[in-house]
């Protein structure tokens, strides 16, 4: 499979922490990353499960879920970007993309970005996209996740805000509207994905409100 890619230019950002949380620098000043805002929302949830389970515990699974999860979207945009090599990655990896591949394989059209740095003065926020490009001919955000067990939608709502704001980061961007998000879940054990395909503006209204919540806590830098 081979996927054909529009060419578009993308300034590069550069990051900083301020107050423990990361920040791209734009052009109009330092926005937090639209990941560290939607953070507010598990916060509570992720103190109760680290004291749950213990800080030593805690943090093996949380730096396994994130190896595993770097090394899954790596090769996806490989893959997208026609030029993976699998043989880099760890056997439960490879199964992981390769429930994911025949999807990217049926539903993918014209490429326009991946990984790119995107930011909206509108909502003071950046952030990095995995993937805009056509689904099932529909211009999308695509973002990739994974998961070690199938994922019930009414918990994964800060996935749709994330896909929802870089729409809005998008159209600013380069003028071109986005109003498709699909999230593709890959899940440990699993031989097809979650794929959950949503409208922006169901979502960014409360993607609003988050970032409202994220700035009411935290002293951000505009």
């Amino acid at each position: 499979m081979t996927f054909e890619h529009k060419k578009l230019e993308f300034t590069e950002l550069d990051t900083e922490t301020i107050n423990g949380k990361r920040h791209y620098k734009t052009p109009k000043g330092s926005y937090p990353s639209i990941t560290t805002v939607l953070s507010v929302l598990s916060e509570k949830g992720i103190a109760e499960w680290r004291k749950r389970v213990g800080e030593k515990e805690a943090n093996r699974i949380s730096t396994q879920a994130a190896r595993r999860g770097t090394n899954v979207h790596q090769m996806c945009e490989d893959y997208v970007n026609n030029e993976l090599d699998s043989t880099k990655f760890l056997p439960h990896e490879r199964a992981m993309f390769n429930s994911v591949k025949g999807t990217l394989d049926k539903t993918l059209g014209l490429v326009y970005a991946q990984e790119c740095p995107l930011y909206s003065d509108y909502l003071g926020i950046a952030g990095r996209v995995d993937c805009v490009a056509e689904y099932n001919g529909r211009l999308s955000i695509i973002d990739y996740k994974t998961a070690s067990k199938i994922k019930k939608k009414e918990f994964i709502g800060n996935y749709f805000q994330q896909a929802a704001a870089y729409c809005v980061m998008f159209e600013e961007r380069t003028g071109i509207p986005i109003d498709q998000i699909v999230i593709i879940i890959a899940v440990e054990n699993e031989p097809e994905p979650q794929v959950f395909v949503e409208k922006r503006d169901d979502h960014i209204h409360k993607c609003i409100e988050t970032i409202a919540l994220f700035k009411e806590r935290n002293d951000t830098v505009e």
